[in-house]
C-alpha cells in the first residue's frame, strides 16, 4: 500500500503515553509537517508552541477539569469531574496551535497544520491525540497569557504528543456514506 494512505489509515488518537520525552529532532519533524500545511492564499496563520513544562501541562489540565465539571452538557461536565482524567492523559509534550485572528480562514488553516502534525507524528511512531477542550483553558486571558503568545494570536487547539503507552489494533467503521460521483 502507498505510505502515505497507510499512515492515514493507521493512526489513531492515544491517551495513554509513556513518561519518555521525545526527542528534539521528533519534535521538530512534527512542527515542520505542521508547517507545510495549506492556508489560505498561503497565508500559513499558525504559531505553534511546545510545552513540556510538567506543572503547566497539568495546570492546565486542572483548569480545563474545573471549567468542564460546571458545565451544562452532561457528558463534559462528568468528564470534568473524573479525578484520573488528565486532559492529555500525562503526555510529556503538549503543542498548543495558535491562529491569527485577521487571517482569512484561520481555523481551517490550522486544523490542516494540526491534521499534518498527527500523521507526521504518526510515521515516527509517536503517539498523539488531538484536544479541543483545551478551549476551557484557552478562554481564560490570564493564563493564556503564560504562553507568551505574538501579538494577535489566540490559542484553538492542543496536541498531546508523546510515546505510545498503547497500541489500538484497527480503525472503526467509517460512518460517511459513500460518495457519489457525477461524472
Amino acid at each position: 500500500m502507498n505510505k502515505v494512505l497507510d499512515v492515514i489509515k493507521s493512526r489513531r488518537s492515544i491517551r495513554r503515553y509513556l513518561p519518555d520525552p521525545l526527542g528534539q529532532e521528533e519534535l521538530d519533524a512534527i512542527l515542520e509537517a505542521g508547517a507545510y500545511a495549506p492556508s489560505a492564499h498561503n497565508d500559513q496563520p499558525w504559531h505553534f508552541t511546545v510545552i513540556r513544562n510538567r506543572e503547566l501541562i497539568d495546570r492546565i489540565s486542572r483548569v480545563s477539569k474545573e471549567r468542564m465539571a460546571a458545565q451544562d452538557t452532561g457528558w463534559i461536565r462528568e468528564m470534568g469531574r473524573k479525578e484520573d482524567f488528565h486532559l492529555f492523559y500525562h503526555a510529556p509534550a503538549v503543542v498548543v496551535v495558535s491562529m491569527r485572528r485577521d487571517a482569512l480562514s484561520p481555523l481551517v488553516d490550522c486544523s490542516a497544520a494540526i491534521e499534518n502534525m498527527l500523521l507526521a507524528a504518526e510515521s515516527l511512531d509517536v503517539g498523539s491525540c488531538w484536544i479541543g477542550l483545551a478551549g476551557y483553558w484557552f478562554s481564560l486571558r490570564d493564563e493564556v497569557a503564560r504562553l507568551g503568545l505574538p501579538e494577535g494570536y489566540e490559542p484553538c487547539y492542543a496536541v498531546a504528543l508523546g510515546r505510545k503507552g498503547h497500541r489500538p489494533s484497527r480503525a472503526l467503521p467509517r460512518k460517511a456514506p459513500p460518495p457519489s460521483f457525477i461524472d
